[in-house]
């Protein structure tokens, strides 16, 4: 007769004691992707350190003139770049304006998701390989294998301390990173809404002129 209860615990202990590369592997590759950010992060912190300080009430009309290059960041002068080229061509009317603000706030909050799921994802990883070698270190410790034991249990602590040291870096980059991007959306915004007045103005002019 069958035992299925020690069939199912023997498959469980398969699947789990299995997981094991795959989750040293996938910390690995984030311990490496959180260094690369890191470097990238600290690029752009070293920008921002480097611009200009402008008063809030000075900002509108540096962006009305376009010289605004040293005191916002790149990816508001990006944004501004593409602004004109959409203001210049033959659709650049409210709609295509209004467009490309919700095409480009889209696409900065999306650069975001890489962070949202290291900040998740690198401590659950860290849990697993600690408890996956938890489980084949108890069993060395029922066949007195000393050794087996504390290989696995340096598994299991080193885990940890990576996915938690990943996830807690993460978080860090994530926090300072938003603000940094909330920042840059509001000055989206506002240059938006002075192209989109200047738009107003413009058509104003013209349907005044066809009404003379």
């Amino acid at each position: 007769m069958i035992d299925i209860g020690a069939l199912l615990k023997a498959f469980i202990f398969l699947v789990s004691s299995s997981l094991l590369y795959p989750v040293l592997l996938l910390l690995v590759t984030l311990t490496l992707l959180i260094i690369v950010y890191a470097g990238s992060f600290f690029a752009e912190w070293l920008e921002r350190v480097r611009l200009e300080k402008c008063p809030p009430q000075d900002l509108p009309a540096l962006l009305k003139t376009g010289a605004s290059s040293a005191v916002v960041s790149h990816r508001v002068n990006q944004y501004m770049h593409a602004l004109q080229q959409t203001l210049s061509g033959q659709s650049g009317g409210e709609a295509a304006v209004e467009n490309l603000l919700q095409e480009t706030t889209l696409k900065i909050w999306k650069s975001m998701d890489r962070l949202r799921i290291l900040v998740r994802t690198a401590p659950s990883l860290g849990l697993l390989g600690t408890l996956i070698p938890m489980g084949t270190g108890l069993a060395a410790l029922g066949q007195g294998d000393m050794t087996r034991l504390s290989t696995d249990l340096v598994i299991a602590f080193t885990t940890t301390v990576t996915g938690l040291a990943i996830g807690t870096a993460a978080f860090c980059f994530y926090t300072v990173k938003r603000r940094w991007i909330e920042e840059d959306i509001k000055n989206m915004e506002l240059a938006t809404e002075i192209a989109a007045t200047g738009i107003e103005r413009a058509e104003h002019a013209i349907f005044s002129e066809t009404a003379n």
